[in-house]
């Protein structure tokens, strides 16, 4: 039976699903974490450092929710605060620099709504990243992992490659906000979920993203191990394609992508 558009929001939002470091820990090997935006603090909701991809260094940049109520406490349930995206854009310029691929894992709520994070510019720390990301002068990579919603993923979503996994959603903010804005009424989140075009196969079929990694039935944690393969094989295959790429041409390519979209 093929799932609906809400099925796959479960399927994204379920505790056992595999998270950012999850991916980092089986895809990569010798990964430092880096710490802090250098202005505020560290935000545990990112987590941003360096790696090897066989033999290649990267830079990875990954929202990080938690298995459990203490995890998801401690990592504030993967809603990034301001620090948290200048963390991340202070790693990819770090990135740039020193000429290495960046890869992003997208897997968030939205970014964190509270009054502290507004003070501290949460909507100006967006927007540089939207900003400075598509001006990097080094390939970007962004991956889908669980839930996509708003800004919040967007601030590390603007990639020359786009994937999703299957059952992961992306959207432009969740079913439940969407619901309550156009519904007034956020218990029609279903019916929302259907009308966002949020799955994975909806937005390969409108070009907003580049590949689907298929899942298991009942979702990535099935066979975990075949997903890390998978991601990996293309990881190698898109940065070998982009480094071919002159810096001019890469940017060109990934302003183009998006005035498209």
């Amino acid at each position: 039976m093929s799932k609906t558009a809400w099925d796959r929001v479960t399927l994204a939002r379920e505790l056992e699903r595999p998270k950012a470091t999850d991916y980092i820990n089986n895809i990569f090997h010798d990964f430092i974490e880096l710490h802090g935006d250098r202005y505020f603090g560290d935000d545990k909701s990112i987590v941003a450092g360096i790696a090897l991809l066989d033999d290649k260094p990267v830079t990875i940049i990954g929202e990080q929710k938690g298995k459990n109520v203490k995890e998801n406490m401690e990592r504030n349930f993967g809603m990034p605060e301001p620090e948290g995206y200048r963390k991340a854009l202070r790693l990819m310029k770090q990135a740039e620099k020193f000429k290495r691929p960046i890869i992003t894992f997208i897997d968030t709520p939205g970014a964190y709504p509270g009054m502290g994070a507004e003070e501290r510019g949460q909507g100006e720390a967006i927007a540089k990243n939207l900003m400075e990301m598509s001006k990097l002068k080094v390939p970007i990579i962004c991956i889908v992992i669980g839930e996509g919603s708003s800004g919040g993923a967007l601030a590390i979503g603007v990639g020359d490659k786009i994937i999703m996994l299957e059952n992961a959603v992306y959207s432009v903010l969740s079913p439940e906000g969407f619901a309550s804005i156009l519904y007034k009424d956020s218990s029609k989140a279903k019916e929302a979920a259907e009308n966002m075009k949020l799955t994975a196969k909806d937005l390969k079929k409108l070009g907003i993203i580049d590949k689907i990694i298929k899942e298991p039935e009942k979702g990535a944690q099935n066979d975990f191990e075949a997903i890390c393969e998978n991601i990996k094989e293309y990881l190698l295959k898109e940065i070998k394609n982009l480094e071919k790429l002159t810096e001019k041409e890469l940017v060109e390519q990934r302003y183009k992508k998006f005035r498209v979209m």
